[in-house]
């Protein structure tokens, strides 16, 4: 691949990333990224052989700003001296923080049904994050059984939390969009109260 194939290939991901985050998932047409990039509209299948492989592209793109987040967060929180509870929090909040400042990007990350595919190597994008977490639930609760388990039902609730604030839900059912009263009872609830 030349220099000026991996530009172009990097100028249809940037396009698509400044379209998600200004359209949402549905501003994603494989037209309107090439519009965006400046090029003709057969031109992305030169580089993306379908429409997914693109998609998948852009979602990587999310994935690493996600992933450099939470790293952050948790270099900040270990920086502090944070406990393994103190981390969680610090691994939640980013991640709630990054949905919340990238709804769109967020939707196609986890849109596996857009993704299939092409995603499936996107999703093992995933598990070092995961594993991060688990490993740190594990430090927290040693012994008490499978940490994957305690791990998969926190970042769901995390995740559902992500979902139902984009989508407007809490403000519905809670009056509000403050997140933190949920976040606290779901870090309780998966992980037990934390030390005051």
């Amino acid at each position: 691949m030349t220099d000026q194939d991996s530009d172009l290939r990097a100028r249809l991901v940037a396009a698509g990333v400044e379209l998600v985050a200004t359209g949402g998932v549905q501003a994603l047409g494989l037209r309107e990224i090439a519009r965006h990039a400046g090029v003709s509209h057969g031109a992305p299948r030169r580089y993306f052989p379908t429409h997914r492989e693109l998609l998948a592209a852009i979602a990587r793109n999310g994935f690493g700003r996600l992933t450099d987040a939470m790293a952050g967060a948790d270099a900040l929180a270990v920086g502090s001296g944070a406990d393994a509870r103190g981390r969680l929090d610090a691994l939640a909040r980013a991640y709630l923080g990054f949905a919340a400042a990238n709804p769109g990007m967020f939707e196609l990350m986890f849109r596996h049904d857009l993704l299939e595919g092409s995603g499936a190597e996107l999703r093992r994008t995933t598990v070092p994050l995961f594993l991060t977490f688990v490993d740190l639930v594990a430090e927290l609760h040693p012994g008490s059984g499978d940490p994957a388990v305690a791990t998969a039902a926190l970042w769901a609730n995390l995740h559902g939390l992500a979902q139902l604030r984009t989508w407007g839900s809490l403000r519905l059912i809670t009056g509000s969009e403050d997140v933190e009263p949920l976040l606290r009872a779901a870090l309780d609830a998966h992980l037990g109260p934390a030390a005051r």
